[in-house]
């Protein structure tokens, strides 16, 4: 019994493959025939145009040495120029799909340019043959020097007119292909560097988290009552990065919020050491913005500014949006070792080049003095659907 049940299951893992590997191939078969179906009509409308302004001329030159109606003109025309559209039709394609791809592919070539010369003679005798043989004496019923083989202008005439169309369909392929590269460049580039702002995002949830154990680990070491609260509130912002950092843009309002509640976290610490304003002017609190771009700015104060500072300190956070444009200003003391530390730096870098990739109006400036760190920064949040990165 358990045999037979499990070849029945068997069974039908293979009759449900089965079905899907049909409905792939049934998929498939329509692409590919969707695919080949608009390839074929955009080549007939390509000779259709070239074949319609062909007989145009040759009517406008028929009336001017034959004496028939607009009709019989009109008709000798348009046989006229069906029966030379096979030299074109056969010139055109060897180029197209046996020499073009080798020369572009892998440039200039001796066989390739003997090919397509030797090509060009045999369309040009059989257009001069079909003149000669068939359109003269049995569409036009002619009889006079113009029928000789080797009339002196015929060749040349025959050349500018296979040479033409040829012309004309290398250069539609050239630029169709051209179009197609540029456009699978741009979904590549785009690609990249979506791929390059998630890694730079990831980055900042590590670095903040590190830094909150890190004050966690300090008040557990105290035994402090306040242990229990500080993870807790860790426990909001990480549910905040988790769900809301994600998104592509949240609202300002969001965004100010997580940076209130990170600063509480961090004023836990330093007790009355350190002293913190936060001042916001916000004329529209929906406006959005990318997440987590002002984190790091204030991060950096509590780290580099009053965590190594061992006298009294205060950092100044000042938000202001009016119109769209958003300023950002973050002051805090700090003491004097020179130069920026190395995760400074890194951290400054990665917000910077968040802001290459988001936003095409904006303004960042880092302030290093002696004894005060200042960043001042400015963006057109409405620039931020302007960026190539998202309009590629």
């Amino acid at each position: 019994m358990l045999q037979f049940r499990s070849f029945d299951a068997k069974s039908r893992i293979y009759t449900v493959t089965g079905r899907w590997y049909f409905r792939f191939n049934y998929c498939r078969f329509f692409y590919e025939f969707y695919v080949s179906m608009k390839r074929t009509l955009l080549h007939l409308s390509f000779w259709m145009a070239y074949l319609f302004q062909n007989v145009l001329l040759i009517f406008l030159l028929n009336t001017t040495r034959l004496h028939e109606n607009t009709l019989t003109n009109l008709t000798l025309s348009f046989n006229n120029c069906l029966v030379l559209l096979l030299p074109k039709l056969m010139f055109t394609y060897f180029i197209l799909y046996s020499t073009l791809d080798k020369i572009i592919r892998e440039g200039f070539q001796k066989k390739a340019a003997l090919q397509s010369v030797f090509a060009l003679l045999v369309a040009l005798l059989l257009y001069r043959s079909l003149t000669v043989y068939f359109i003269d004496p049995i569409i036009y019923n002619w009889n006079s020097q113009t029928t000789s083989f080797f009339y002196p202008l015929a060749f040349p005439v025959a050349l500018m007119d296979i040479g033409f169309v040829a012309a004309a369909a290398i250069t539609l392929k050239q630029i169709r292909q051209q179009l197609t590269r540029t456009k699978l460049e741009q979904v590549l580039v785009q690609e990249k560097l979506e791929t390059e702002l998630k890694f730079l995002r990831a980055q900042t949830n590590p670095h903040f988290l590190f830094n909150t154990l890190n004050n966690i680990y300090a008040l557990a070491r105290k035994k402090s009552d306040e242990t229990p609260e500080v993870v807790m509130k860790l426990s909001k912002l990480l549910r905040f990065m988790l769900y809301e950092a994600a998104k592509p843009l949240i609202t300002i309002g969001d965004e100010i919020k997580m940076l209130e509640d990170y600063n509480d976290l961090e004023k836990i610490r330093y007790n009355g050491r350190l002293t913190v304003s936060f001042i916001k002017e916000i004329d529209k609190e929906q406006e959005m913005i990318s997440p987590l771009l002002l984190l790091p700015f204030v991060e950096n104060a509590f780290k580099h500014g009053a965590s190594e500072s061992r006298f009294a300190s205060y950092i100044h956070i000042d938000i202001n949006l009016e119109n769209s444009i958003l300023r950002f200003n973050v002051k805090n003391t700090k003491e004097n070792s020179g130069e920026q530390t190395e995760n400074t730096k890194i951290g400054l870098s990665n917000v910077k080049r968040q802001l290459e990739l988001m936003y095409k109006e904006y303004d960042l400036q880092v302030l290093n003095e002696s004894e005060l760190f200042i960043i001042s920064l400015t963006i057109n949040l409405r620039s931020y659907a302007k960026n190539d990165l998202y309009n590629c």
